[in-house]
């Protein structure tokens, strides 16, 4: 019985999905091959998809980003990700492929995280398959599921994050993982700040990451410098390092290789430090700790800290993880004693009490009353007094020491200000004293930020929106205030700052003109480190975001934060005119204009804080805690129960279920309103075949399947699940147009028949059919474009449904039938559904041929693009041979001394290779490559048509595949190569012929070129 339910439930690609992934990690291996110099070049539509399915290869990337951080195998990270873009997020279709891609790059991660948890597992792999599809309402659904904003498909929304860290300071993910973890959330901006100094390794995956994922990238290195004996944070952000070689030109030269070892030593005095305060702990604080939880715990073992560290810094906030994790094991240990008491319901009452108290135990918990985290920087001021001058010379520095290093490190620099244990004063004294050269404050940091307590944020706010205009009055009112402030205050050091902010208020003139060249700006900071019991990183400006998500953000008491900040955008259109235009309308007005391609862009102009008023601006992340804490263990006693849905009901059975729905109130209304047998019993099955019909030919017209010289049957251009959509909602319409429009309204209310007016029955039935269809497309999720275009798809078909019913008049006229009027009125609903159909098949299919070529021409120009690339440095190699004469004799490359030649010799090869699929398996690829072809220049043609007659060498190409090019698995494409590429070159021939005008000549590409 378990296996019928079970069959019920999922697909057996599910299954073979969690194979699929399951083998990854129980063959670490298998895939690597992936890592070989060839195999990026490989396109991830192309001939490897007969090698290794999408599914394996995405698992293998998210496997490779999330589990390879001790490993420091950077190479292996960048190539996954490089892989999980040119797989998951550069070849995914539908309507909303960007957040497609974000969701399908989640429920993977899950999916791999999953391992030894099959209910959960067969869930997700179920969930990544439907999501693949594209559906937007299945899209939008999975996003809310998984707390990610639905951004907008045009990616140009303001989502930023000022200050993250990754593994090698406090953060949990390595730089690839957390850029991709900023992709899935929508950022487009971001900076990653480091302790310090910044090792050459971090900054070059951090780069190569972001440009994988085309994210603005910028790093920071944050220092202590000493202002008034205490240590403040600030920023350091270069400048004019565009690219990864100029950074990491910068890090090489012998000053900066100088100043980060000074970081390096301050790190390891730091740790030196925390073994100090772990020691403290362990005899005063642990016992304290011990009797508030009612526990036992030894010593927490000081050698084991470096481990838990992993290769990232030690630090305070690292200290207190390792802390609590030695608490939640020695709660765990008093649990399983307690489990072994005797007296049941008093065991039961102290297991309860001892996981309540292990889920509501927080790390800010060994932090703050254990720990002393508000004294932590005075009490290592203190230890470096103590050392002297042991102490390292980072921890001695000045603020504005530490800026001349800095300028004598680069010319162009920002540096950030943390108001971080700083008052207003603070950041008075420290923006004078520096001399303009403090360009940015972060005004808020997630970390410290307090709704109900921001006067502090408010005041240098103040500041701030006085210095960047140099207004004298409100700088003056606003430095009066804070000297008022002070002499009420008994503060440390108060008659030197007083003096201080009276030089500062004598020399306002030249105080505001530090910052004419350079204003400050604000910055926003969640300082997430990838770990619970926070909002995550990210922000979003409200107004950049899909009119939805704009409305539900305002509508629902969402768990998001929204801060009192309004950031002032303005909208830029950038209109270019359209790639290509048929000659047929070319001709007609203003049809350039229409067809030109806009893309908006959203600008910040700038922001400030409105304490009154939420703001514009929203976490992307929601509260960790969301209403409840995160239960470490369940409660006792309870185990979950694996509940299964209809949306986990197998794929067939699913689209039967739809179809039955359909069928039902079609033949019902079919069958309770006509009285000719015909239509009384298979009036239904006609409705039925006309939409399954026009699906049918709509998709292998779209896909390009009439004629075609491809491997791709009919079937394989028909979405069935699209179909079965489409007959469930026209099951629907049947009684909505035959017996509520045409006989309720139209003939019993307004008397409207055939006879009488058919113009204003096809009219109406038109638009009822408009709305109807209008209706459950906005239901299903789809976009604006599609639901309006359906509305008036219907506009359309009422003149086609006048004109069909007079013909069929005439033939039933001709043919002398009886009561002409009285068939064509019960047939009326059917011919406006024949109608709306015809035109939908027409408009359909176009929009199927745009979205197949609009990929194809995607895919193609890639690889004509790598083409002449490759093609280019072989012209490099032989710069006395002719250029168009390289390609002539291919045997020489591919047995040249020079292995440079032959390795570029090889990717033409795999160029061809996968041009050859593309031709082969891919919808509308070969009329896209013939336009693209014409298009060339002649010099770019002949260079085309010899790289394609490189596929002739049959030993070489087997050779390329038995040795591992695509893995083991290389019999699938090596057969589909040796059986297919002849007649792929016939074809390739002809076009050259056609194109070049030359008779064909197809015998050269039928057998290798032999050495006499």
């Amino acid at each position: 019985m378990r296996r019928v339910i079970n069959s019920i439930f999922y697909d057996k690609r599910d299954y073979k999905l969690i194979e699929i992934v399951n083998s990854v990690y129980n063959e670490p291996k298998r895939l690597g091959y992936t890592g070989k110099l060839l195999y990026p070049f490989f396109h991830p539509l192309g001939i490897k998809e007969l090698a290794e399915s999408r599914g394996l290869r995405a698992a293998y990337s998210i496997i490779n980003l999330m589990e390879s951080i001790k490993s420091g195998d950077i190479t292996s990270r960048l190539d996954a990700l490089a892989g999980l873009k040119d797989d998951i997020v550069d070849t995914v279709g539908g309507p909303i492929p960007k957040n497609t891609s974000r969701v399908l790059m989640q429920i993977m991660k899950d999916l791999v995280r999953a391992k030894g948890q099959p209910e959960h597992q067969i869930k997700l792999a179920h969930n990544f398959r439907i999501a693949a599809f594209g559906k937007p309402r299945v899209i939008r659904k999975l996003l809310e599921h998984y707390h990610l904003l639905e951004m907008p498909e045009e990616w140009n929304q303001i989502t930023f994050d000022d200050h993250v860290h990754d593994a090698n300071t406090s953060g949990r993910k390595s730089a690839t993982h957390l850029i991709m973890d900023a992709w899935i959330k929508g950022i487009r901006r971001l900076r990653v700040i480091y302790y310090h100094y910044i090792e050459p390794k971090w900054a070059l995956e951090l780069i190569e990451a972001a440009r994988i994922m085309e994210i603005d990238l910028g790093i920071g290195i944050e220092f202590w410098p000493l202002h008034r004996d205490r240590y403040i944070s600030v920023i350091w952000v270069s400048r004019g390092l565009h690219n990864l070689e100029s950074f990491l030109t910068f890090l090489a030269k012998p000053s900066v290789i100088e100043f980060m070892e000074q970081g390096k030593a301050l790190v390891k005095f730091q740790e030196n430090f925390l073994y100090l305060l772990l020691d403290r702990f362990n005899q005063s604080g642990r016992m304290e700790l011990c009797r508030n939880l009612d526990i036992t715990m030894p010593p927490v073992a000081a050698e084991e800290f470096p481990d838990f560290i992993g290769p990232g810094q030690p630090s305070f906030q690292y200290l207190g993880e390792f802390i609590h994790s030695k608490v939640l094991a020695a709660i765990q240990r008093q649990m399983s004693l307690v489990k072994k008491e005797a007296d049941a319901p008093r065991a039961q009452t102290h297991l309860d009490r001892l996981s309540e108290r292990m889920n509501d135990f927080m790390v800010n918990d060994i932090l703050e009353q254990y720990l002393d985290a508000e004294h932590f920087f005075n009490k290592l001021y203190d230890y470096v007094k103590e050392k002297g001058n042991n102490a390292p010379p980072r921890l001695c520095v000045q603020f504005c020491t530490l800026l001349d290093q800095i300028d004598d490190l680069l010319d162009d620099s920002r540096i950030t200000l943390n108001l971080d244990r700083l008052e207003p004063e603070d950041v008075l004294e420290l923006l004078y004293d520096s001399g303009g050269r403090i360009s940015r404050i972060e005004i808020i940091n997630l970390k410290n930020y307090n709704p109900l307590d921001n006067e502090i944020m408010l005041r240098v706010n103040e500041l701030q929106a006085a210095v960047n205009p140099g207004s004298i009055l409100k700088l003056k009112r606003i430095i009066s205030k804070i000297i008022a402030d002070i002499q009420k205050k008994e503060t440390d050091q108060k008659e030197d700052r007083l003096k201080k902010l009276s030089v500062i208020l004598n020399d306002i003139d030249e105080f505001k003109h530090m910052f004419a060249a350079r204003p400050i700006k604000l910055k926003i900071g969640s300082d997430s480190t990838g770990k619970p019991g926070h909002y995550g990183m990210g922000f979003a400006v409200i107004d950049t975001l899909p009119f939805r998500v704009r409305q539900k953000i305002e509508k629902e008491n969402s768990d998001r934060l929204r801060l009192p900040v309004n950031v002032k955008t303005s909208l830029c259109t950038l209109t270019s005119p359209p790639e290509f235009i048929s000659g047929a309308i070319a001709w007609i007005p203003g049809i350039r204009a229409l067809l030109s391609i806009k893309k908006r862009k959203w600008i910040p102009e700038f922001f400030m804080l409105y304490p009154v008023s939420k703001g514009n601006l929203v976490t992307l992340g929601r509260s960790a805690f969301m209403g409840h804490k995160d239960n470490l263990i369940e409660e006792s006693g309870k185990k979950s129960k694996s509940k299964k849905s209809f949306k986990y009901l197998n794929s067939k059975l699913k689209n039967c279920f739809k179809i039955i729905v359909g069928f039902i109130p079609a033949q019902l209304c079919f069958m309770l309103t006509k009285d000719w047998w015909l239509l009384s019993y298979f009036g239904a099955l006609i409705w039925f075949g006309i939409t399954g019909i026009r699906n049918v030919i709509q998709s292998v017209i779209g896909g390009g399947g009439i004629r075609r010289a491809s491997r791709l049957k009919w079937n394989d251009y028909v979405s069935w699940d699209r179909l079965a959509d489409s007959l469930l909602f026209t099951g629907f319409s049947v009684p909505l147009l035959d017996y509520l429009v045409k006989t309720l309204l139209l003939d019993k209310t307004l008397g409207v028949t055939i006879d009488n007016g058919p113009v204003m029955l096809y009219t109406v039935m038109g638009l009822a059919n408009g709305i109807y269809l209008s209706t459950h497309n906005f239901f299903r999720g789809l976009p604006k474009g599609a639901v309006t275009g359906n509305f008036f798809r219907s506009i359309i078909s009422i003149p086609v449904a006048v004109v069909l019913n007079a013909f069929i008049g005439a033939v039933l006229g001709f043919f002398n039938i009886p009561n002409v009027s009285g068939v064509l009125q019960k047939w009326a609903a059917i011919i406006s559904k024949g109608a709306s159909d015809i035109v939908a098949g027409f408009i359909e299919a176009a929009a199927d041929r745009s979205v197949y070529t609009r990929l194809r021409n995607q895919n193609i120009r890639k690889k004509i693009f790598e083409l002449f690339d490759i093609y280019s440095k072989l012209i490099l190699l032989f710069p006395e041979t002719e250029e168009l004469n390289i390609l002539e004799d291919s045997a020489m490359l591919l047995n040249n001394k020079n292995s440079e030649v032959r390795d570029l010799a090889k990717l033409i090869i795999i160029n061809a290779l996968d041009l050859f699929y593309f031709w082969m398996y891919l919808p509308r690829a070969q009329s896209t490559l013939i336009r693209l072809v014409s298009e060339m220049t002649p010099e770019e043609k002949i260079i085309f048509f010899q790289a394609q007659n490189m596929l002739r060498h049959e030993h070489h190409i087997s050779r390329l595949f038995v040795d591992g090019v695509l893995g083991g698995n290389f019999s699938p494409p090596l057969s589909f190569y040796l059986i297919s590429y002849r007649s792929y070159l016939k074809s390739i021939e002809k076009i050259r012929a056609s194109i070049l005008g030359e008779k064909s000549d197809e015998m050269p590409y039928l057998v290798p070129n032999r050495k006499p």
